[in-house]
């Protein structure tokens, strides 16, 4: 068991939808929790640390990608119960924006990244929650 199941506070997640003309940038996890599965670059935020500074920070550190400018997306609470307990709460602060400068690679913990355009979301098995907000986020930046 970690600190973070069955925890005493909400654990902050703060994630980054990146896109690149029609591409969005996708992270394959390389550790737990979720390891294998593909998602958008994000996690925890620091003490001290803004949200739209950790965005920036777990963007590069897991995809070597720098983005410009940047708007809020969504916030989503992810709460999963174990009998009458709380097993996991995360409360996920999505950001989107468009590709900068820097190539795709996979870095920290994650094992693999890929520009995906909208036809190959499908293939990616990714959650409900993350395609509905790759949808938001493209209906942000297009004004």
């Amino acid at each position: 068991m970690t600190d973070r199941e069955f925890p005493t506070r909400p654990w902050v997640g703060i994630g980054a939808i990146i896109f690149r003309g029609d591409e969005v940038l996708l992270a394959r996890r390389g550790k737990p929790p979720r390891q294998g599965a593909w998602s958008l670059p994000g996690g925890a935020q620091n003490l001290g640390e803004s949200a739209e500074a950790c965005a920036r920070r777990e963007l590069h550190e897991e995809t070597g990608i720098e983005a410009g400018s940047l708007l809020l997306a969504d916030v989503i609470d992810v709460i999963t119960h174990h009998e009458a307990s709380v097993q996991y709460h995360y409360t996920i602060i999505d950001y989107c924006g468009w590709w900068a400068a820097g190539e795709a690679r996979p870095g920290d913990d994650v094992a693999e990244v890929a520009w995906a355009r909208p036809a190959a979301l499908p293939g990616f098995a990714l959650t409900p929650e993350a395609l509905a907000v790759i949808a938001r986020a493209r209906i942000l930046l297009a004004g």
